[in-house]
């Protein structure tokens, strides 16, 4: 009796073990709305890896989509794609988005920004982020940069709906001599 209490004993520990590594390294996240139209659709449920910018691993970079706590609605979450990071300077125009003065090339947008957005430097632990879905996203061109300390972590896998499941569509974007 003694061996069989232990052994279940240690199933439930490294079952509580396994929970709790998953608990801090990933989460779930819920697409809600067409902003990350066609990358990814509503109701569409994916992976966030939360510790993919922790420990100093590296910090987030262009072209990934990212989870982070909305600067202007606190208590919701967004998912956007990074389009400018530190030091980066960013502007909008005539249907193109700039990067160090660079147009850059998007080939996951519905459709080109209707809008203007003026040349603006991206300040230290800032990030500069956009809709796919670039004229129906509620994004850095309406409320400005989102801090570091907001992101939650990266999108990674679509698991639902099991049609969809595979990646989420990360695209790096190459500006200069990147």
């Amino acid at each position: 009796m003694g061996t069989a209490l232990r052994e279940i004993t240690k199933i439930i520990l490294l079952a509580l073990i396994i929970f709790l590594v998953v608990s801090i390294t990933l989460g779930s996240f819920r697409v809600d709305g067409e902003s990350m139209e066609p990358s990814l659709q509503d109701g569409e449920y994916i992976l966030v890896n939360k510790i993919a910018y922790s420990f100093s691993f590296h910090p987030p970079q262009r072209g990934d989509i990212i989870v982070f706590d909305s600067p202007s609605n606190p208590g919701r979450d967004f998912i956007k794609r990074v389009i400018a990071v530190p030091g980066d300077t960013v502007e909008i125009r005539d249907g193109q988005v700039y990067i160090n003065g660079e147009a850059i090339d998007e080939p996951y947008i519905s459709e080109p920004p209707e809008y203007t957005y003026p040349l603006t430097q991206v300040g230290e632990d800032e990030y500069f982020v956009l809709g796919d879905n670039r004229n129906h996203s509620s994004d850095s061109h309406i409320w400005g940069m989102v801090p570091l300390e907001n992101i939650v972590g990266r999108a990674w896998i679509c698991y639902w709906p099991l049609s969809e499941w595979g990646l989420v569509p990360n695209h790096p974007l190459a500006v200069g001599s990147d």
